[in-house]
């Protein structure tokens, strides 16, 4: 069965196992290498859960998570043409 950790790339558990696997083996690599937390969620959904997988796969405690890079909030269109915006 297959296993979405990811739903707004549709990574799977299976894909995150395989780049670990290949030797990403560190949470912001893996990252790089999936593309997990650069979605709409930012995170919010699959970043414990493949913390949890590379933890299980490598036997590490994982107690950092990848960088965030900007942008942190989500903006509307709308919000950037009328400058209403923090």
């Amino acid at each position: 069965m297959k296993k979405i950790v990811c739903r707004c790339h549709d990574i799977t558990e299976s894909d995150i196992e395989d780049a670990i696997d290949a030797g990403y083996d560190d949470i912001e690599t893996l990252k790089r290498i999936t593309g997990f937390t650069t979605g709409h969620c930012q995170g919010k959904t699959c970043l414990p859960l493949v913390m949890k997988i590379l933890e299980r796969k490598t036997g590490k405690k994982v107690d950092q998570a990848p960088r965030t890079r900007a942008p942190i909030d989500t903006l509307t269109l709308g919000s950037l043409a009328t400058g209403e915006h923090d």
